[in-house]
Order: structure tokens, then sequence, then C-alpha cells
């Protein structure tokens, strides 16, 4: 080697260890909960959604959350008090009254960007007129490390020395969806994440509800909303190239387009690919929430009522069990009536790594008459989930539900069949999945509509819903519904398992309780699920796994 090929070699070493410590990675430390910061920056949105109204100035402050916070917890957002996570909003003053934090309010845009518009390189420009170039621009913003601004908060954002990185004003002018991913993962795919992709869905037009974009800018990676409907074929083949390209443990974070496709349509096909979904897009803080464990002194705790050893004996009575979907930030949790009745709480596991602190204040604040269970990891439909990843994502949701005291495993199904929702059977070989890979839970409660799947094995009672509780649902009708439940299932002991929709009070249930001709005992779910298991009166049952055929194989215990 001659003396100028080493010289040349040496000045590329130094140009690379310039860069590496000029330019330094930056690892997204959103999901690994840690230590509380004594301090915190607070910012509020404005509760106006609309692509012509807020969303720009919203946006801003969303996308500069994912900057401050990719590497520490220092922003967080306060949303409108009827957001989707309205339960989430105590949390605030949990954090500040239990961990200590101090929060200082910015309260403007320019207040926003003189603080933090040192974790900026530059700025990206979206396009009013073409709603899709926001999914572009928030990708380009986790790549690039830049705010994100329509046009008319450049002057602002240049007021504060930031400079333009990528500008996409007429850029995709008269184009598809489908043109305008294309476009954006030419550039910018290589670049993204293959932990986490985002699915920018819900409401469509003129408004959008990006609660996620600051996990998106925070963890780089790629944002659309393709379809997974075979409507629009173009995009679900699209669609499926970048599912196939994501890690086997990658997370997809957010929620399909209610103008494209269904959630069974959408879920169906991430569950294809062993993924898991942790939604809505309107999730708040997720970079500020999943980077707060739990307090130093505290340790989750259930309201266990039995063992997994235990038994009980279930008396010639109707037995009733309530279940809250949907977790707590979308229900009833700040209810005054919480606790006068046995209530059970679908909280996922994954609480533990996304908002822990949230499951700290739920767990402190329960009653004695609040229970929690769990499930899977992530949102999953298990028929669709190929049999080779199953085991793993067992493995990953034992491991969890210690962590979080919970001992009922929760599962719901609408895999795709191109039949109404309100279909959620399973299939003999994937209760036989549940059974052995869960071995120590109390037991499985399955459906989200009345459902048909029932067995009982080594004192593991697996239960569907008898019922699901609309919120629409006038309260005499549903009184009518259950009486008439009662009647038809004359044998006693009968275990009437109810779904109650997110959306119904507490007030409102209490009331039709009150008003069924038989009382029924109501009681916790791990407590309905030993009764159960004591005496069988239900059948063994299951959908028939063959796809041309509606039957079932029934069993009669």
């Amino acid at each position: 080697m001659t003396a100028a090929m080493k010289t040349i070699l040496n000045f590329r070493k130094y140009l690379l260890l310039a860069a590496v410590l000029l330019v330094p990675e930056l690892s997204a430390r959103p999901g690994q909960p840690g230590t509380a910061p004594r301090e915190a920056w607070l910012m509020a949105v404005k509760n106006n959604w609309e692509i012509t109204g807020a969303l720009p100035e919203n946006l801003l402050l969303i996308g500069l959350q994912g900057l401050a916070n990719t590497d520490a917890p220092r922003v967080y957002i306060e949303y409108p008090e009827d957001w989707k996570f309205r339960d989430f909003n105590p949390l605030k003053d949990f954090y500040a009254t239990r961990h200590g934090i101090k929060f200082t309010r910015l309260e403007t845009p320019d207040a926003a960007l003189a603080a933090l518009g040192k974790f900026a390189r530059g700025y990206v420009v979206w396009d009013r007129q073409v709603r899709s170039s926001i999914y572009v621009a928030l990708t380009a913003a986790g790549v690039l490390r830049a705010a994100v601004v329509d046009e008319s908060l450049i002057p602002l954002a240049e007021q504060h020395g930031l400079k333009l990185l990528a500008d996409f004003r007429g850029q995709f002018t008269g184009q598809t969806d489908l043109q305008i991913c294309r476009w954006a993962l030419d550039r910018y795919w290589q670049d993204c994440s293959r932990d986490y992709i985002i699915w920018m869905g819900g409401v469509a037009g003129n408004r959008m509800e990006p609660g996620m974009a600051d996990l998106a800018v925070a963890f780089g990676a790629f944002v659309t909303d393709l379809s997974a409907n075979p409507k629009h074929p173009e995009e679900l083949a699209l669609h499926k190239e970048l599912l196939a390209q994501l890690k086997p443990t990658a997370w997809i974070l957010g929620w399909h387009s209610y103008a494209k496709d269904t959630e069974g349509q959408w879920v169906t096909l991430t569950s294809g690919y062993g993924l898991k979904v942790m939604g809505l897009n309107s999730f708040p803080n997720g970079t500020f929430m999943s980077q707060i464990g739990f307090s130093p002194d505290f340790k989750f705790t259930n309201n266990n009522h039995v063992t997994r050893e235990q038994t009980l004996t279930a008396e010639k009575k109707v037995y009733l069990c309530l279940v809250q979907s949907d977790s707590m930030g979308l229900g009833a949790w700040t209810e005054p009536e919480r606790g006068q009745i046995p209530y059970n709480w679908e909280v996922g596991v994954d609480g533990a790594r996304w908002y822990p602190a949230a499951m700290e204040m739920f767990a402190k604040d329960k009653t004695p008459n609040d229970y929690f269970i769990g499930g899977q990891s992530g949102y999953m439909y298990p028929v669709a989930v190929p049999a080779a990843r199953f085991p793993g994502v067992m493995r990953e949701m034992n491991a969890l539900m210690p962590e979080v005291d919970e001992h009922v495993v929760s599962i719901m199904d609408h895999t795709d069949r191109g039949l109404p929702i309100g279909y959620f059977d399973l299939p003999k070989q994937t209760v036989d999945q549940y059974y052995a890979h869960a071995p120590d839970a109390i037991g499985f409660i399955n459906g989200y509509a009345a459902a048909h799947t029932f067995d009982l094995r080594n004192g593991q009672a697996f239960m569907s819903y008898d019922y699901y509780l609309d919120e629409n649902r006038p309260e005499a009708d549903v009184v009518a519904d259950l009486d008439e439940l009662m009647r038809l299932n004359p044998k006693r002991p009968y275990y009437l398992l109810v779904h109650v929709r997110e959306t119904n009070s507490i007030k409102r249930v209490i009331s039709i309780l009150a008003r069924l001709a038989e009382q029924p005992e109501v009681v916790a779910l791990d407590t309905f699920l030993k009764l159960a298991a004591s005496n069988q009166t239900f059948k063994t049952r299951y959908k028939d796994s063959r796809p041309e055929g509606e039957q079932w194989i029934n069993a009669v215990p």
C-alpha cells in the first residue's frame, strides 16, 4: 500500500469518526420503561383535528414530542377531555404526585420550538392539498430528525433556525395513495425501522388523529394507511410486501383506515404474519408513558380470589360475570359507580411495557370489586397466526402475565371469512394451542359478540360470551334478552358471561341487573371460571376447521 493510499484511508477514517461524534446515532428508548425524570415539558393540543383547522399546529407539537422523547421522557402532551383514551387524562397528575415530576408548560408552538427545536435537524413540509403527504412527512421526520410543518408554519420554523430538509408541496398532486406510498418507500424505507411500522388510519377525509405520531418519529418508523381490503389488490400486495420485511418480533402501531378496510381484514392480515398490533392511531403520549416504569416501591397486584390449584363448588343458580373490553383507557374506569358490583377489566399484558405508570395508577385506584384480566401480547387473531409463530406469542404472554398479576386469558378472534361481524368461534386446534401453551392460567374466555366455543380440561374452563351488551340497545330490550337467556338455559348452575361494550356506563349496567326476573349472583371472572370448572353444564364445542363447512364439533359432557 502506497503512502498516498494510506493517507486517503486515514482521512476517510477521520471523516467517519467526525460524523459519529458530530451526529451520534439515536437509539429510541420508548418501550423500555425506566426511571421517571425530575422535570418535563407540558404542551396542550387543540381540540380540532381538521387539516384545514388546527391539525398543522397539533402535528408540529406531537412530532416535536417524538424528537425530544427519543432517548428520554422529556415532553408530555395534554389531550382534550373527550379524546378516545379519556381515562388516561388523570395520568399527568399521577406523574406529578406519585413520581414527583415537575411540569413546565409550553403555551404556544413558538414556545415549543424555542424549547424543543434543538432536537430537530431541520424541518419537512407536508402538502395541505394531499392528505397522504402527512404520512410521507412523518416518515421523513423520523429518518431525517425533522420538525413537521405545513406551509403556514414555515416562517416559524425558520425563525427558530431550522433549515428545510424536504418539501412535499406539489410532489404528489394528482397521485393515488399507492403511488405516494411507493415513492416514500423508494426514498426512505431502507432507513426505516424493521421493529415498528405505523398505520396512521382511523378517520379519513379532512380529519386526522395522529396520536401515534410521536412514536413514529422517535422510532424512525414508516407511516402509511395501506389497505387490507381485497377490493384494493395493489395496495394489499404492497401491504403484504412491507409486513414480510419486518422482524418476526415487530409491532404494528396504530389502526386501520376506516375508509379503506375493516378491522377484521386488517388484523387477519397482520396476524397472518405473526405480528402484533398495538392501537389505536390516537394512542397518546406513547414515547413518554413507555419510558417511565413502575415506582420503585410498587408491585402490581390484582384482586385475586382463587389460585390455579383451588377448587370451588357451584350451586344451582345463575352466575353472571361482566367483562369490560378495550382496557380502561376507553371505558368507564373514572365513573363514580365503579366498585359497586364485581367488574372485570380487560387490560392487555403489554400495559407493563407501553403505559406502566397508567397501570400503576389503575392498580392503586382499584376497589375490591375490580379484577384485571389479560391476553396474549398484542392484538392478534389466533386462528390466523402461523403455527410456527404461536408458541412464541404464548411465551411472551406467559412472561408478562406475572408482572401484572393476571391469571385469565382473554381471546378475541375475528379472522376474516367474508362473514359479518359477530363470528368469533375457534376450531379445536386453536383451543388445543391455548391449553398446551398456557397451563398456568386459571382459565380462558373467548369472543366479542356471543360465541359458542366451550371446553374444560385440567381444571381450566374455556368459556365464550353468551351476550354482548351494546351501548345503543335500550335497557328494556337488554333486560328481556338476559331474562330469555336464563329461560333458554334452565339447567343450574348456568354460567352467563356478558361482554360489556366499553362505552356502556356502570350505572346503566347496575340498572339492568336490578330489573332481571331471576337475580343472578354477579362474580369476578376468576371465581366464575372456577365455578364453571366445578360443574360442567355446558357443551364442549368447537368450530369445525374444514373451510367448506359451517358445521360444529359437539361433545356432550
